[in-house]
């Protein structure tokens, strides 16, 4: 039986090893809000860079949809592939590929269990979001200018033209948007601010400090 460290570095788990330490990297900047998790939503989401081929991510998504893949962000998706994949192939490479008498067919052997790692983390994670669906629905009235005028406290960061987010309060549960601001600005974690006007094209929102408020 080969050890859990030698398994982990060696082909063809360390190719799933190196996309684990790529997950990890990512969701500690999405805790500490240097990354927003729901900007990479696979529903189509509106800020798609310009010379995004639409029909390109268009299949992917509908690929998606008929493995059952959709309804969270695809850094959701992509968490649990990873996680799920690394698991079955480093248990493979710890207890199967030994097994397998010469280097050329351990080799060969490798790249099926690499595959065959995929192929059985795709149903797991399938099923594993599937009760999480609920928790990433959109509801209208994030998305429409109902909420211009209102104060908004912000979640990332910083705000720039291009990323933030912030939370609206409501009676019930915050409402959490999508927003930006002109730079430079005084934005931060915890600022306090007023929503200027709402973008539907870009399903998000314009925010100045609330210090700037005349």
């Amino acid at each position: 039986m080969t050890s859990f460290y030698d398994a982990a570095i060696s082909f063809p788990t360390v190719i799933y090893t190196t996309l684990l330490g790529v997950v990890m990297v990512y969701w500690l900047l999405a805790l500490v809000g240097i990354v927003d998790f729901e900007s990479t939503n696979l529903d189509m989401d509106s800020d798609l860079h310009a010379d995004a081929h639409v029909d390109e991510i268009s299949d992917l998504a509908s690929y998606l949809v008929a493995l059952g893949l959709n309804g969270v962000p695809f850094s959701v998706v992509f968490t649990l592939l990873t996680v799920f994949a690394w698991t079955t192939t480093c248990l493979a490479a710890m207890w199967l590929l030994p097994l397998v008498p010469t280097t050329l067919l351990r080799t060969v052997a490798g790249l099926g269990v690499l595959v065959g790692g995929l192929g059985l983390a795709l149903p797991l994670t399938a099923r594993m979001i599937r009760p999480m669906r609920g928790l990433f629905v959109t509801h209208t009235a994030m998305s429409n200018a109902a909420l211009v005028g209102q104060s908004c406290r912000v979640l990332t960061s910083s705000v720039d033209e291009k990323f933030g987010r912030a939370e609206v309060a409501t009676r019930g549960a915050g409402v959490n948007i999508k927003v930006w601001a002109e730079t430079p600005n005084s934005l931060s974690k915890g600022s306090t601010a007023r929503i200027l006007e709402h973008d539907a094209a870009g399903e998000r929102y314009l925010i100045v400090a609330e210090e700037h408020i005349q």
